[in-house]
């Protein structure tokens, strides 16, 4: 899963990168609303954590702009604390969720993950299929009730496709949502974190499409 955050202060835009890396995106980061508003135009995120107050551009205009656009992307919108204001505003320009500044880095990761669940029509965060229990708070993995050790890469792609399930996921596509945008990719090593993931789940579960891609297939689990 793929995350632009939108966040102009160095410190917390860092902080924000590295604890969503941990919780398992991959994330690009952009310093005011004229890049966040391109980024959020020109790629494919899965969601957006999006300060109002951007340099440039701010953030409700970015966010306008994307929804004139017809992006349909989950964006949860950082707000000064006790601006009722700010909030009706950034609900009324689009946004699924807000947050009000300073706020746990805790709950942000989790109002994320429930942003990227619900997109996906999906309601718990322990995602199931058959005798495969993908938990997206932890990110771990058990199969028929053995816990079965990922990468953090195999994880990416796992959740990605659990996510997307029953649909054929292409390969550019699992890239472009697998890597951020600074990050070196290699559509072959697809091939190989495919590979390992099927080791360690029940035969036929990720299914090839020939000349399509790979869909997680319901029927086998």
């Amino acid at each position: 899963m793929r995350v632009l955050v939108a966040e102009d202060e160095p410190a917390l835009a860092r902080q924000l990168q590295q604890a969503l890396q941990a919780a398992g995106f991959a994330v690009d980061v952009a310093g005011d609303g004229i890049d966040a508003e391109y980024l959020g135009r020109e790629l494919p995120f899965d969601a957006v954590v999006l300060d109002l107050g951007l340099p440039g551009k701010d953030g409700l205009s970015v966010l306008r702009a994307w929804r004139a656009a017809g992006s349909a992307v989950p964006v949860l919108v950082l707000t000064a604390r006790g601006s009722w204001q700010e909030k009706v505003l950034g609900i009324d320009a689009g946004a699924d969720d807000y947050l009000g500044k300073p706020f746990q880095m805790e709950e942000l990761v989790a109002r994320l993950r429930a942003l990227v669940r619900r997109s996906s029509g999906l309601a718990s965060p322990v995602l199931t299929l058959g005798a495969v229990r993908l938990d997206t708070r932890s990110c771990t993995l058990e199969v028929e009730g053995r816990p079965v050790a990922l990468t953090a890469h195999e994880y990416r792609v796992l959740a990605y496709l659990m996510h997307q399930r029953g649909r054929v996921v292409a390969r550019a596509e699992l890239s472009e949502h697998l890597y951020a945008q600074d990050a070196d990719r290699d559509s072959n090593t697809l091939d190989v974190f495919i590979a390992r993931l099927r080791r360690k789940l029940p035969p036929g579960f990720i299914a090839t499409v020939r000349g399509l891609g790979w869909r997680i297939d319901e029927a086998a689990a």
